[in-house]
């Protein structure tokens, strides 16, 4: 499953820069004025797993394939988009296709930067962006509730549903929340991802600081974390100058270039951390002489769960699955070891996977 972040933020807040580093192209345009990007930028990126290589290593594997991460550059979003103002609603749909947003905010000080609102405030630029998006889904949901109120005055199940959950959204809405800080069962889990609401989708504020805040943050982004524990949503401090000038680095120079800064791997890492963790995700591997490769799924998923994510006829036929804590892979040199050692488990379709276990799929079609 590949993961897709909607980046947003105002114009000027260093979305594109950002955008850029992460993909490691020029892809998006940086510039400084206001809507600068004007069509959506997408960006596919292999996510950081140094695991990986230590799997390879053993296993002999010809080929390394990291799992994957789409990031979707949103134009510069200003007072009044939900309402056309500036290049308006067009932007929104690129963010409901999206499974998280990162909520880029501007956490440095710098004359020769023009910021839209004339004052740097991450809190309220904050606050502009999430105020736009619960217009819009206050506007899309109030649009329903008429029909859903006829067809559950007829019984139909289905709308009865939805219009109990359109209603505990709009109660959230009308309060100034955004729909995320609802409470909602979860058997109504699949019902509510249906509303495709902007403000129910995980939330991750990334702070964009100047290079001598990029290890331990500044004031501005201290602010902004406390605002993102407020807003049930998670904050990471990252500095997109930083993280374009290591993206035209070798790998080599990386390590001494972070070194320098005193951090101790580029923000793109953390980004994806906090973005796994806020959507409940986790990697398990496959390795071979072959490939070496991770994927990504639920935490919580079943064995035949994760096999699906090879191949629907995996999850059709499983029969078990043959399972190695990844530190007992390297530890004991492999499969042959792991087997010798009786540290490989056969786990049938009720097993859930854990992170880092190294699976072999036995099925049957």
């Amino acid at each position: 499953m590949a993961l897709k972040v909607a980046i947003v933020g105002l114009p000027n807040v260093g979305k594109s820069t950002l955008f850029n580093a992460l993909t490691q192209t020029a892809a998006a345009q940086a510039a400084n004025y206001p809507f600068c990007t004007i069509e959506p930028n997408f960006g596919d990126v292999a996510v950081p797993e140094p695991r990986l290589e230590a799997l390879a290593k053993v296993a002999g594997s010809k080929e390394i394939l990291p799992a994957r991460i789409n990031f979707v550059d949103v134009a510069g979003l200003v007072r009044g988009a939900s309402k056309g103002e500036g290049l308006g609603n067009q932007f929104l749909a690129n963010i409901r296709d999206c499974d998280a947003v990162a909520f880029v905010a501007r956490c440095f000080e710098d004359d020769d930067i023009t910021h839209v609102e004339g004052r740097v405030d991450p809190i309220s630029d904050l606050e502009i962006i999430e105020t736009e998006l619960m217009l819009a889904d206050l506007e899309s949901l109030e649009k329903r509730v008429n029909n859903l109120e006829k067809r559950a005055k007829v019984g139909d199940k289905d709308s009865i549903t939805t219009l109990r959950l359109v209603n505990l959204a709009l109660e959230q809405l009308n309060q100034g929340r955004p729909a995320r800080t609802a409470t909602i069962p979860e058997e109504d889990d699949k019902a509510w991802r249906m509303l495709q609401l902007l403000t129910s989708k995980p939330a991750l504020y990334v702070c964009n600081v100047d290079e001598g805040s990029a290890s331990d943050g500044n004031a501005h982004s201290a602010r902004v974390a406390e605002r993102a524990a407020r807003d049930h949503a998670n904050s990471v401090v990252i500095s997109a100058q930083i993280e374009s000038e290591i993206a035209m680095l070798d790998s080599a120079e990386r390590g001494e270039f972070l070194e320098t800064l005193g951090l101790i791997e580029p923000g793109l890492n953390r980004l994806i951390r906090e973005a796994y963790k806020l959507l409940g995700l986790q990697t398990y591997f496959t390795a071979g002489p072959k490939e070496a490769r991770a994927w990504t799924i639920p935490v919580g998923a079943t064995a035949p769960q994760a096999a699906g994510v090879i191949h629907t006829d995996f999850e059709k036929g499983f029969i078990r699955a043959e399972t190695i804590a990844f530190e007992d892979y390297v530890r004991l040199n492999g499969e042959a070891g792991a087997r010798e050692a009786g540290r490989m488990r056969a786990e049938g379709k009720e097993y859930l996977v854990q992170d880092g276990d190294v699976m072999n799929f036995r099925f049957n079609v």
